[in-house]
């Protein structure tokens, strides 16, 4: 896709339908996640282009929350596989083209072996996985697709995989990813053009 495929209400820079704020009018705190986000090696998958540009639309919501998202994903002591398939179950659940392309990669190089991810992405039966990533595919698929009480069975699994403590941890970071989804789906965040999309339509 390239800017000119994007749909009319699409800003090319932010490649969604919020326009990138301008850093003047962010408060001091905000203006330090904007020059964060527009770093070429700040470590954010998408940079100012994505939900990043969103969230800077509230930028007293996106201080407040940006600890609390660093620490789900990188200082909860989560597994890197575990992580980044929780991630990837939830944005398959809200069919999450622009999550999916970002996580695809940073789940193979967490060590998610290709078969898995497309257990995850064409929704097959977990059969015969490791136990964690059963647990944390199956978990997803009830709570996004299914939208049902986690079984006793299950919930037990989990309880026995990560205590309660993580157990918590995995269940917010899935959270924050279904919140970035509600926001992708309403501001209509592209897969930046020079990205191939790897979420096959549904």
């Amino acid at each position: 896709m390239s800017a000119r495929q994007f749909p009319d209400d699409v800003f090319e820079e932010s490649c969604s339908r919020l326009p990138v704020p301008r850093r003047e009018d962010l408060p001091d705190a905000a203006k330090e996640l904007f020059d964060y986000f527009h770093d070429p090696h700040g470590g954010t998958y998408a940079g100012i282009r994505g939900p990043s540009c969103i969230r800077l639309h509230s930028p007293e919501l996106l201080v407040l929350s940006v600890p609390v998202s660093r620490y789900v994903r990188y200082q909860a002591g989560i597994a890197e596989d575990v992580r980044e398939l929780a991630i990837l179950v939830t944005g398959r659940a809200f069919d999450s083209q622009f999550e999916w392309t970002a996580h695809e990669p940073a789940a193979l190089k967490a060590g998610v072996p290709l078969a898995t991810v497309h257990i995850v992405r064409d929704r097959k039966p977990t059969d015969g996985l490791p136990e964690a990533h059963d647990v944390i595919i199956t978990l997803g698929r009830t709570l996004w697709e299914e939208r049902k009480t986690v079984p006793r069975a299950l919930y037990g699994r989990a309880i026995d995989l990560w205590g309660a403590r993580m157990l918590v941890d995995i269940l917010w970071l899935m959270g924050n990813y279904a919140w970035t989804a509600a926001l992708i789906a309403t501001f209509d965040v592209q897969v930046h053009p020079e990205k191939e999309p790897l979420l096959p339509p549904s």
